[in-house]
Parts: C-alpha cells; structure tokens; sequence
C-alpha cells in the first residue's frame, strides 16, 4: 500500500472495500506500531460486525501508547457512526413489551443457539461513561506477554546487585512461628460496585467466560433498571443453560 492509498483510506469515511483492508493488515503486519493503521482496521472490523473485533481491540490496546486516546476513540460518534441492523430468527423468539421474551419453540436449544442468542463473540460497544468497563475488558488480554517499551538502565541494575551483595552478607535469619499461633490473614471479598455496573460490562464477563460474574451484573442491572428485569432475568437463564452445556 502506497502513501495515496493510505491517505485516501483515512480520508474516506466510508466503507473500506476488502482488498484495501487486506492491505492495511499487511501494513500492521510490517508496522505493528503504526497506531493509525491499527485504528482504521479496527474500525472496519466493527462496522462488518466481525468476530475477530474483540480480539483486535485487546491487542490494539497492547500496542498504544495511551490507552485513554483509544478509548476515546473508539466512543466517538465517528467510530460508532455505522450500525449493522440486528438480525431477527423467525419462530425462536417473541418479544413482549420490551422487557420479556417467550421462547415459541419448543426444540431444546444448542450451545451455539445460546451464544448466539447472547451475542457472545460480536463486537462490544463502549459508551464515555464505560472507562471502567473498558479497562475489565483489557484485564485478561489474550497476549502472552505485555508489550513494555521500558529500557533498563545501568544504574538500576547496579542497585539490584547491590542489594543482593548486601542480603547475602548480612544472612537473615526468619524465625519459625510457634506451632499453636494461628494468624488469620483477611482477603477483599470481590463485590461488584452497582454504581459501574452496564449491561456492556454484563457482556465483558460472558465474553471473559466469568458466567457467575455476569449473572450478578445482570441481577444488579435489574434492581437497577426494573422496567428491564424481565429481559435481565432472561439472559440468567440463558447462562444457566450455556453452563450445564459447558459443564
């Protein structure tokens, strides 16, 4: 891909065609740390609903600098400006009043009915609001290893040894504790605060497979927004019955 070609692409705010994103993935091939690059091919896996999208943010994030200008990014109407109409499954679901659903056939449902029903794999769509969820999002990235542009300094490791030299020469000593003391060493239980709680976060712990933490979001979601506890409770059963498959 030549430079007219690229500012071209960056120019037009419409769709990209397929050979113009092949490019651009040959181009973050070559220049994993061309952000703008990363940025324009996120973009268009979002506005063709892909499912390699969620998976791409996680790395785009690795790769940027400051993740706070992605995030800001990805949240601007401009990113979010294309919105690929849902598609609907005759005979599966009927919705009523907005807040329940009936299910109208009486086939059991597989494992893929149920994540697809979930959305389990689109692409996750953040709001401004969503900074906290966007960043449990990024807690389990698929990377092996963070990419760190840090370099050691030669006076760092020169403290390093120094405090090794000195731990070996002066050989501490740890006493053993008494057989019959007991110490209770207290652990943060792990609440989730119902003031950050969104139904995208809902979906970061199913897309994460934390199918317990997303029941409770999903039961904070509905003491929150009670007009909406009908299709809440709905998607607890839908992970109920995505667990036994699973188990």
């Amino acid at each position: 891909m030549n430079t007219s070609t690229f500012l071209a692409i960056l120019n037009n705010d419409n769709t990209i065609d397929k050979p113009a994103i092949s490019s651009l993935k040959l181009v973050i091939t070559k220049f994993p740390y061309f952000q703008t690059a990363r940025a324009l091919y996120l973009k268009e896996l979002k506005e063709q609903d892909s499912f390699k999208y969620n998976k791409t943010l996680k790395i785009t994030a690795a790769y940027t600098r400051d993740r706070a200008i992605l995030f800001d990014y990805i949240t601007s109407k401009k990113f979010s400006n294309y919105t690929k109409p849902a598609s609907t499954k005759e005979n599966k679901i009927l919705k009523v009043d907005n807040t329940k659903t009936v299910e109208t056939s009486n086939s059991k449902k597989t494992e893929n009915d149920l994540v697809d029903e979930l959305a389990i794999g689109k692409p996750l769509s953040f709001t401004k609001a969503e900074n906290h969820s966007f960043n449990q999002w990024l807690q389990l990235s698929n990377t092996k290893k963070p990419i760190t542009r840090a370099i050691k300094s030669v006076k760092k490791e020169v403290e390093k040894e120094n405090i090794i030299e000195n731990f070996i020469q002066n050989n501490p000593k740890i006493e053993p504790l008494a057989k019959d003391k007991n110490i209770a060493v207290a652990v943060a239980k792990n609440k989730q605060d119902a003031a950050l709680m969104t139904e995208t976060l809902a979906k970061v712990y199913l897309e994460q497979k934390k199918y317990e933490n997303a029941m409770q979001a999903y039961r904070i979601l509905s003491l929150k927004y009670p007009e909406k506890s009908g299709f809440f409770a709905d998607q607890i059963k839908k992970i109920k019955k995505l667990q036994k498959h699973k188990s």
